[in-house]
């Protein structure tokens, strides 16, 4: 395969647009940065060592509200958590280990953790984690830098609306899985969607979407049936169908 077909691919088209898109928000964290009174290297120097985007905004809203770096810190790690629950389903998928899977565990965020399991292979899988943590990563510090550097002239970063950006991806990503899962994917969608509105006025920024993964609970409470109970179902429906023929 050449390396022009493998651009054309929709595994590489889908993670250059999110890590475009998804990237350029980076704009908001370095305005919101710099105003809560870190400098512009320190505003980059997160986006490049921490990388997560809610937990940054967490621990800049801490800041700026007079809390200590030490309550920051703790908030940005209550939400950065979620990552090692993805990283622990990416481990398996992945398949790297050594230097490849530390390097690999900086750039598991909720982006490059949807679209990679969108994939239908490991190969596959693969080139999108490299594709859209690549993308996503060098977007994401390089808008916190032109944030930061020009907080004077913007003067309302939310007039830009990059704040839409992160549910428009996930939106997009998350439908096909809605269409094809059946019932009980739109229950638990519609459950954790409920949670994180409800919560949403009332609880820290990234606290509502922890509390609402307690909707993948009811996953749990009636496992769907293995792929050898499937197996076992259609010869039993096949050996039915060949007694009604013989009879």
């Amino acid at each position: 395969m050449t390396v022009f077909s493998v651009l054309r691919t929709p595994a590489v088209r889908d993670s250059v647009g999110i890590g475009v898109a998804v990237g350029a928000a980076g704009l908001a964290f370095g305005t919101t940065a710099v105003t809560a009174g870190l400098s512009p290297a320190q505003a980059v120097f997160t986006s490049l060592f921490a990388f997560t985007g809610a937990s940054q905004f967490a621990l800049v809203g801490v800041v700026a509200g007079g809390g200590s770096l030490v309550a920051g810190v703790l908030g940005a790690l209550m939400l950065g958590a979620r990552n090692t629950l993805y990283g622990l389903r990416l481990a398996d998928l992945l398949g790297w280990r050594g230097p490849r899977r530390v390097v690999a565990a900086h750039g598991v965020i909720d982006e490059t953790t949807a679209v990679t399991l969108a994939q239908p292979d490991r190969a596959t899988a693969r080139l999108a984690f490299i594709t859209s943590y690549s993308v996503l990563g060098t977007f994401w510090v390089l808008t916190t830098l032109v944030g930061a550097s020009a907080t004077d002239q913007v003067h309302d970063i939310d007039a830009l609306g990059l704040d839409a950006v992160g549910p428009a991806v996930f939106l997009g990503l998350l439908w096909p899985r809605l269409r094809e899962g059946g019932p009980r994917a739109w229950l638990v969608s519609g459950l954790g969607a409920g949670l994180a509105l409800a919560t949403t006025p009332f609880l820290p920024p990234g606290v509502p979407v922890l509390l609402s993964a307690c909707a993948a609970c009811v996953a749990l409470l009636r496992p769907a049936p293995s792929s050898s109970a499937v197996v076992a179902d259609m010869n039993a429906e096949g050996a039915d169908d060949s007694e009604g023929a013989g009879r």
